[in-house]
């Protein structure tokens, strides 16, 4: 190489190894970059689907907590009904007996 306006051609030479040095930080930066978001995206989707699961087992539990709440309810009606049975069937038993 000859020498042109004023520049050596080893000054020519050590720019373009800082050149493609720096075009290679860049893109290890476009590759980390674009890594993080796709890590980002799928983090969002997994917390979107966790947020769903959890709304979706929220409303079960209150189903089932409605459920549990009538069946203590039809098991108190039980439990009185046998009750009164069972002091019918007494007073009826003591009638006899008597």
């Amino acid at each position: 190489m000859t020498e042109q306006d004023g520049h050596k051609p080893k000054d020519v030479s050590a720019a373009l190894q800082r050149l493609s040095k720096a075009v290679g930080s860049l893109e290890s930066s476009v590759e980390r970059r674009m890594h993080a978001d796709r890590s980002l995206n799928g983090l969002q989707e997994d917390l979107q689907r966790l947020s769903e699961d959890r709304s979706r087992l929220a409303n079960d539990l209150d189903k089932t907590e409605a459920r549990a709440s009538r069946l203590e309810g039809a098991n108190k009606d039980v439990s009185r009904r046998l009750v009164s049975a069972m002091e019918t069937i007494r007073s009826v038993l003591d009638t006899h007996e008597g």
